[in-house]
């Protein structure tokens, strides 16, 4: 999988559906090149397009069940790989991280901020 469907999964799981143009600027691609990828990933089983409730001429990209497994299990796969990384290291350079993760925290807020921009 791209790492853009993998972001693209990622931005549906913590932002709820979005329509494509939205998807586009989050990830930086054309919509045109986005509209490719969601119809890649609806046949795939990972996303499928919904109409918006509040505007019949809006239609939605959902994340399925299939696509937020496969969001879980990703993270997850992260998480074992930092756990098995960190045992690797000294004593004080596992202090210094616990002492960097204040501003790492916060950098990851402002990027998610920026990848989402405004919500819908």
């Amino acid at each position: 999988m791209s790492l853009t469907s993998a972001a693209t999964l990622a931005t549906l799981d913590r932002t709820g559906p979005r329509r494509i143009t939205d998807l586009a600027a989050v990830e930086g691609v054309t919509q045109p090149a986005m509209t490719a990828l969601v119809r890649v990933m609806e046949e795939s089983g990972l996303v499928e397009r919904r109409g918006d409730a509040s505007d019949k001429r809006v239609t939605l990209v959902c994340l399925t069940e299939a696509g937020a497994s496969y969001v879980r299990t990703r993270r997850q796969a992260g998480v074992h790989a930092f756990e098995r990384l960190i045992g690797e290291l000294t004593g004080d350079e596992v202090e210094a991280l616990v002492a960097a993760l204040p501003a790492l925290k916060r950098l990851a807020e402002l990027e998610s901020q920026d990848r989402e921009g405004p919500k819908q």
